[in-house]
């Protein structure tokens, strides 16, 4: 099982990107391959210009396009995921996450924003034919605790990052096993 995980923060490291970091490890701990991306990845005239041949946008496009579902944080600005992650995900193809399960995840200074992710990141992800978009997490400054070294959240964050894992982890098996599914029958009439 392979997956990607998408910081779309601007700045390293970030409360968001230590969602991330946090997700990537107990993923890794269940022997899900998992493939990491932040936006310094790409040159930032190539987001800014749409350059679609950029050989960073190539590669990520390529191993999406192999992965069985994308984990993906943002910071919220504005009422609004960040501006540079939009960018990428305007570059991607229009079925760039045909089959996959989606968790996003987002941080932003106040419960205010709340929303934020069902009313802006969303519609882009399901746009971009996601399978299945999980409901995400979303984490207010406070209760990332640290993200300059390894990451301490809050109890309340931590165990909703952990339901919200685990519920990715369900996401990903029925996934997988709804492939195996709708193969059996072709392959038991061969038989």
């Amino acid at each position: 099982m392979r997956i990607i995980t998408l910081a779309g923060s601007p700045r390293f490291p970030s409360r968001s990107s230590a969602l991330l970091e946090y997700a990537r490890d107990r993923l890794s701990a269940q022997d899900v391959e998992v493939y990491h991306w932040h936006l310094q990845n790409f040159a930032p005239e190539d987001l800014i210009y749409a350059r679609f041949d950029s050989p960073a946008l190539k590669t990520f496009s390529a191993q999406l396009a192999e992965a069985d579902g994308l984990i993906v944080a943002t910071p919220v600005y504005k009422a609004s995921f960040a501006g540079a992650l939009k960018t990428l995900l305007d570059l991607l193809p229009e079925r760039a996450l045909e089959k996959k399960v989606v968790l996003p995840l987002a941080t932003g200074g106040s419960v205010a924003h709340l929303l934020a992710v069902d009313y802006a990141l969303k519609p882009v992800l399901n746009a971009l034919k996601a399978q299945e978009i999980l409901h995400g997490v979303y984490a207010d400054d406070s209760q990332v605790l640290d993200y300059q070294h390894k990451p301490v959240f809050s109890a309340n964050l931590q165990h909703r990052l952990d339901d919200a894992l685990d519920t990715f982890w369900q996401a990903l098996h029925r996934h997988d096993t709804s492939h195996l599914a709708l193969k059996w029958p072709e392959n038991s009439l061969s038989a």
